[in-house]
């Protein structure tokens, strides 16, 4: 059973199965974040959707770098949780798989390729109140809470 985050779904909606990745960014007590400024300002973790024949670490390291112009390393899964959500950059009612992994960032390869979006830096503890989604703030609490 896949622990579900926020809204129930709606009885008679239609909702669309979309796996993604999400990254978990630590140096120090530091997360590296994404800003995304349109449809309208959102905290995330760095990720998004799996590409059809693309792994889910394939995918992470894409999503990272398009969002955030980080290289990444040592990818490693450390949950999972749903939510179902509207996507309107999409126009989409989706039933959304988030695979959370943790991963060292390791160097600025250059400014985001994906538009819309902008890294931030910001304290472990701080992320988990502000991110956008609850199953994101769950995971970012579990790793402020590490010593």
């Amino acid at each position: 059973m896949i622990r579900r985050f926020g809204e129930s779904p709606e009885p008679g909606r239609r909702y669309r199965l979309r796996r993604g990745v999400y990254a978990l960014l630590p140096i120090g007590r530091r997360l590296l974040l994404t800003v995304q400024h349109q449809p309208h300002p959102d905290l995330q973790l760095p990720g998004g959707g799996i590409d059809a024949g693309e792994s889910p670490v394939a995918a992470l390291h894409r999503e990272v770098r398009e969002e955030t112009g980080w290289k990444i390393a040592a990818p490693r899964h450390v949950g999972t949780f749903r939510r179902f959500a509207y996507m309107p950059e999409y126009d989409l009612w989706a039933e959304k798989i988030c695979l959370i992994f943790t991963a060292r960032p390791v160097r600025r390869l250059g400014p985001p390729t994906e538009p819309f979006h902008e890294p931030l830096w910001m304290d472990a503890g701080q992320a988990a109140r502000h991110l956008g989604n609850a199953g994101d703030r769950h995971f970012a609490r579990a790793l402020a809470r590490k010593p």
